[in-house]
């Protein structure tokens, strides 16, 4: 009896053993690789980063399971750009998201036939990224950050109306920016409507922003607007600290500024942008082709308001505009 039991143990184990070797019960789930390329730093970025990730848990990936990031940071060296893709295209990675219009055109470039999921691009077509919203073409799509000429008046209505006594108005801009041109003109058509004067101080570079924050300050303008480019946010310690020792109001474009001490931010959510760009990843790892993707605008655009900053430098802040803000940093 005892032998018999032995030898039906042994053929159990032996079928269960042949069962568990088969191809079907070896099946394991692909990872997929995710290539993430930004021009600022890590620590500028990281929560950018992160709220992509939670995009991609919110579809069900699970880090380290059926996904992988490979992240890379060109620490404010937009020149890097083009190594750092070249590095992820190496470790052949399914997909690549490429931050700011810098990042899209290296990826664009280099990604070969990797399709490639934008972000933080405020109109890819005039940047020359696509030819069309509604069917991107290059092996290229994603999100249209909405901060060109539609957006820019507000931060001219912004000034206006935190700061009625201010009369003069210097901006910050980045000539090399594909959308400033349009951008800059409808500030100008607004700051004429409300009786502002306005200067733009260009910036292409670090050494360059150094000179215009000089002429800033011996210009004395009753406020800062920071027009939108990736310079400015890999310069945002610099930036901030200008505008609080000179006790100067800013504008800005994104709300990592006004968390960080700037005086307030108006812009399209920029957690929910990369939250949005892994709605794009998630399809494209499905199948879905980059060109049958179309472009799409932010989902949400917030005010920030850093009253802490506002009282530091003496502003009251009118109660409307406090009753609109998504946000207020006491």
């Amino acid at each position: 009896m005892k032998t018999r039991h032995a030898t039906w143990a042994i053929t159990l184990a032996f079928a269960v053993l042949i069962s568990t070797s088969t191809p079907e019960a070896q099946t394991v789930e692909k990872v997929w690789r995710v290539g993430f390329v930004a021009p600022m730093s890590q620590a500028a970025g990281l929560s950018l980063l992160e709220s992509f990730r939670q995009g991609l848990r919110d579809r069900g990936y699970v880090e380290g399971r059926s996904v992988s990031i490979e992240d890379r940071w060109a620490d404010g060296d937009l020149a890097r750009l083009p190594g750092l893709v070249a590095d992820l295209v190496g470790l052949r990675v399914d997909v690549i998201v490429a931050v700011s219009v810098y990042g899209a055109r290296a990826a664009r470039s280099g990604a070969g036939a990797i399709p490639v999921v934008f972000t933080l691009v405020p109109d890819p077509v005039m940047a020359g990224l696509v030819s069309s919203l509604a069917r991107p073409s290059g092996g290229l799509t994603g999100i249209a950050a909405g901060l060109g000429a539609e957006t820019s008046p507000k931060w001219v209505d912004l000034v206006r109306e935190t700061l009625p006594a201010v009369t003069r108005v210097a901006i910050l801009s980045n000539p090399s920016n594909p959308v400033s041109a349009a951008s800059l003109a409808a500030m100008s058509a607004a700051g004429h409507a409300q009786g502002l004067s306005l200067r733009v101080f260009d910036a292409r570079d670090a050494d360059q922003l150094a000179q215009a924050l000089v002429a800033i300050s011996s210009e004395r303008p009753g406020a800062l607007i920071v027009a939108p480019d990736i310079l400015f946010r890999t310069q945002q310690s610099r930036i901030l600290e200008f505008a609080a020792a000179q006790r100067l109001p800013t504008v800005f474009y994104a709300r990592e500024f006004a968390e960080a001490g700037g005086f307030l931010s108006y812009g399209p959510s920029g957690p929910a942008m990369f939250r949005q760009a892994a709605t794009f990843v998630d399809r494209i790892l499905k199948g879905v082709q980059p060109g049958d993707l179309p472009i799409e605008q932010p989902e949400k655009f917030e005010l920030v308001v850093n009253r802490k900053t506002a009282n530091a430098i003496g502003i009251k802040i009118p109660p409307p505009l406090l009753q609109r803000a998504d946000q207020i940093i006491e």
